[in-house]
């Protein structure tokens, strides 16, 4: 098989030439072919971590969540612009020779490649990772379904929602006597998304000492089962359907919102030390020597009656009073914040994680660092989000097309 040309003088492969050079995976190269969310948030947290991401797009559209809104930042939705910033972006068909082997220029000096493609479609199986491994024996390939790789339920679509549903998320979430809830934040996409990026990063290292890379997967499915942790061990031992307990812990009590007299806040007991400093900052100290209350398990067994107990003293006050009075006993407790409420928090801006970027097209953007800080130094928001092939042609440049096949490549459908 013909070598393909190498990349662009002065470009070399897998460095992100901003970077800095002390960045964790500072020379590796990420070819994302992923879409939606959960394989975007692995590539974006890859480019954080200093890797070059190079985002293939479709030339009609591109990725769907760029329509994904409102809102919109500029032109684009800003559930796109959450994932994927610190990347370029290339336009191409994968479905046509041409866009075919663009992606086979990007992989011969890439050291990892991501994909969600459905069980079964054509896309996967052109690039799949047996016919990929021979060509690129080094290539690491994290595959992302819905499902899993087995079992009934392999070749099924799915996304968040139904991962939430399918796989016991939104039975757990929810007032006991309301409907189920999916829960705030994307579980099944982000859950997968970061098992991904472990499977990745584990791969990497393996490949240190064999030499060769390998096929990785994990799905929505297997990642929320992988969360329930706490949930399905206690379901293993009693065979007993967990129940919806809103805010409420299964295992602990106190251990979830309380009203105030001006809204709700939560107490977070772990220990039966803790409820008795609970009890005296309350000026309730027969509440801990009550036989219902004076150990955790009894206090599981009688939720019901301390929760009336706590709910009449704690609505005498407001948020504030609580929070402080609780504070000084030594006892967890935290006003449950707005998220305009988190980004003007004190400890969000010490902590610096809010970063900006500009947009030539659409000015400043803000977004939410990533969470992991490297010799006391959190890795910098390099780059804003790609328009859709905003680099497709300075890609296929380093790749060693000439000009006259960039055009060809890079002209639209209406050309």
């Amino acid at each position: 098989m013909a070598e393909h040309p190498a990349p662009h003088p002065g470009i070399t492969p897998g460095a992100d030439p901003g970077a800095p050079a002390a960045s964790p995976l500072s020379g590796l190269r990420v070819v994302d072919l992923s879409k939606i969310l959960a394989g975007p948030y692995v590539t974006m947290s890859l480019a954080d971590l200093g890797a070059e991401v190079i985002k293939v797009e479709h030339p009609e559209g591109g990725d769907p969540t760029r329509r994904w809104g409102p809102p919109f930042n500029g032109p684009d939705a800003t559930y796109f612009l959450a994932a994927n910033r610190n990347k370029r972006s290339i336009a191409l068909d994968l479905k046509s020779p041409a866009g075919q082997e663009a992606v086979h220029r990007l992989l011969a000096s890439a050291d990892v490649l991501v994909e969600n493609f459905r069980p079964g479609s054509s896309l996967a199986a052109i690039f799949d990772y047996e016919l990929l491994s021979a060509r690129y024996p080094r290539l690491v390939l994290l595959h992302i379904s819905a499902f899993g790789e087995t079992g009934p339920l392999r070749d099924d679509p799915g996304y968040d929602m139904v991962a939430q549903a399918s796989a016991g998320l939104m039975s757990l979430t929810g007032e006991p006597d309301g409907p189920p809830l999916k829960a705030g934040y994307a579980m099944g996409d982000l859950g997968a998304a970061l098992f991904g990026l472990i499977g990745v990063t584990s791969a990497l290292v393996e490949r240190e000492r064999t030499g060769r890379g390998q096929y990785v997967t994990t799905s929505l499915y297997e990642s929320q089962l992988a969360l329930h942790i706490n949930w399905a061990t206690g379901y293993f031992a009693t065979g007993e359907r967990p129940a919806r307990l809103g805010s409420g812990h299964p295992s602990l009590v106190p251990y979830q919102a309380y009203p105030a007299a001006d809204g709700h806040f939560v107490i977070a007991v772990g220990s039966d030390g803790l409820f008795r400093r609970l009890c005296a900052a309350l000026d309730r100290p027969d509440l801990a020597d009550d036989p219902r209350f004076s150990t955790n398990r009894d206090r599981v067994a009688h939720r019901g009656e301390l929760n009336a107990e706590l709910e009449r003293i704690l609505g005498t006050a407001d948020v504030a009073h609580w929070c402080e009075t609780l504070k000084a006993a030594g006892v967890p407790a935290a006003a449950i914040r707005t998220l305009d409420e988190v980004y003007d928090c004190p400890q969000t801006a010490a902590l610096g994680m809010v970063q900006e970027v500009d947009r030539p097209d659409a000015g400043p953007l803000q977004q939410v660092a990533f969470p992991v800080s490297f010799r006391g130094e959190r890795p910098s928001v390099r780059t804003a989000p790609p328009a859709l092939g905003q680099h497709s042609r300075e890609i296929l440049a380093e790749l060693g097309y000439g000009e006259a096949e960039i055009d060809l490549l890079t002209r639209g459908p209406s050309d």
